[in-house]
């Protein structure tokens, strides 16, 4: 089906994306509705016939372990409940650990890149098939951008997503600012990507602003969209007329007339593509983050975005992307003849997850063949996120510690990796701040108990418990 042009709804800027002009549809995350309710701005779009499609970020598909039950159930839900025509989901892992692995269960709270191998790509597979299987309507799954590479891939990207779209007939959703991000940080071609992939079977296209940084960009959804990204967006129209295109904006909401005028800009470069077809400019890999003309673009404002979608570290980065590690070659290598039984695949590709996450999260070392120095950045910028994240579904939190926030929950999360959600993690922060009797200032130690036992009940628990699970902590990173 048709979808249009169409914008990212944000409940912060539910009010504008209804008075933008010429959107045919829009994308929610999934889980920030709530099951049987949806939001007074989106009944208001749907009334006006204007298509909603629900954008999962926690399923993890590319992990080792199969989808949760729930968590398709959830998914499904929110289809019928938005009558969507599609469903979209990432193709990463989102956590690791558990039985499989006898380890404890880890979430990085992000999306993680997935190794590029027949492993990867047989757990996948299968994953992607028992979702379809759950889901009441046809699915697409995202290209992710990545700060590091995995070591000894053996495919590019674009056969990677090939052969995903051979043996499932799974939609895709491509990303041309994730394209631009993997080719500044990464080293990877997005023209030799989109030459790659199967360009029919894309359900629709995101287009989204960053800001380069000492060679390195910064995919945060929080900017405006750079001429760079356009440049992609024309190498896929040249090839091939999207079903949809949608602009994301997740943080540093502009005023209405810059999301309009960056609508226009996207419109825009797709009729200019069209006209010129394989004539279109080429991508050139432009590092200048020069936003695109429209009323109001404004450069270079905004924060890395604290949303549970885009995928920015925000600290400072290494002046040098990191050489490609994925195969040039234009053709699909051979498919090796005798795959490991799956439960072995899984094994491994369990095993190998686990230890990169526990790098990022626990404080474990760096597993053989990884840029210590990214993973290092990312690291930092996991925990970052999540002191964004938790000042979002918890803002009493800042406000009862004031400037001491942000460093109380980095030394927190420094030790403490995150075994839930969100809100877990804000009960947890707060429990450990209790247990350890601070803040130091009663009156906000006393706020910050009653916040506490207003949403956990009960007591904060005690100084034993905290030190059992500081050497659970301890074992997790060891």
């Amino acid at each position: 089906m048709r979808l249009g042009t169409g914008v990212g709804w944000r409940p912060e800027i539910a009010d504008v994306v209804e008075t933008l002009p010429g959107i045919d549809w829009v994308e929610t995350v999934a889980e920030n509705i709530c099951a049987g309710h949806l939001p007074d701005s989106l009944l208001r779009l749907r009334e006006r016939g204007v298509t909603v499609v629900p954008h999962g970020v926690s399923l993890g598909l590319g992990g080792a372990e199969r989808p949760d039950p729930g968590r398709l159930a959830d998914l499904a839900a929110r289809a019928e409940l938005l009558a969507a025509p599609l469903v979209t989901e990432h193709i990463a892992f989102v956590r690791a650990g558990g039985p499989r692995t006898a380890s404890p269960t880890l979430e990085a709270g992000h999306l993680l890149p997935v190794p590029r191998t027949w492993d990867a790509l047989d757990v996948l597979c299968e994953n992607v098939r028992i979702a379809q299987d759950s889901l009441p309507v046809p699915l697409a799954l995202e290209n992710i951008a990545a700060l590091f590479s995995w070591p000894d891939e053996e495919l590019t990207e674009g056969q990677f997503l090939a052969e995903l779209v051979e043996r499932t007939g799974v939609r895709l959703l491509i990303d041309v600012a994730n394209l631009h991000t993997n080719h500044v940080n990464r080293g990877e071609d997005p023209a030799a990507a989109l030459d790659e992939l199967p360009v029919e079977a894309i359900a629709y296209v995101h287009v989204a602003g960053g800001v380069e940084k000492d060679g390195v960009w910064h995919d945060t959804h929080a900017h405006p969209v750079t001429r760079p990204v356009l440049d992609v967006l024309a190498e896929l129209r040249s090839r091939v007329d999207p079903p949809g295109v949608l602009l994301e904006r997740d943080d540093d909401f502009p005023p209405a007339e810059e999301l309009a005028g960056e609508l226009a800009a996207i419109r825009a470069t797709l009729d200019r593509a069209a006209v010129r077809g394989a004539d279109a400019p080429a991508y050139a890999g432009d590092l200048a983050s020069r936003p695109v003309a429209g009323p109001g673009a404004h450069a270079g404002k905004g924060t890395s975005p604290t949303s549970a979608h885009p995928s920015a570290p925000t600290d400072a980065r290494p002046s040098a992307p990191a050489s490609p590690s994925a195969p040039a070659a234009s053709s699909a290598p051979a498919r090796p003849s005798a795959p490991a039984p799956p439960d072995s695949v899984r094994d491994r590709v369990a095993a190998a997850q686990t230890a990169l996450l526990r790098a990022l999260v626990a404080g474990a070392p760096a597993p053989p063949g990884f840029d210590e120095r990214r993973l290092g950045v990312q690291s930092r910028a996991l925990s970052a996120k999540r002191a964004g994240v938790v000042a979002k579904v918890a803002p009493e939190l800042p406000e009862i510690l004031g400037s001491g926030y942000r460093e109380a929950f980095l030394a927190y999360a420094g030790r403490r990796p995150m075994s839930g959600g969100y809100r877990r993690d804000a009960l947890d922060f707060a429990e450990e701040l209790l247990s350890t009797g601070r803040p130091a200032d009663r009156a906000a130690r006393r706020r910050l108990t009653r916040w506490w036992k207003d949403r956990a009940g009960g007591r904060p628990p005690g100084r034993t418990t905290l030190l059992l699970r500081a050497a659970r902590a301890a074992l997790v990173g060891g």
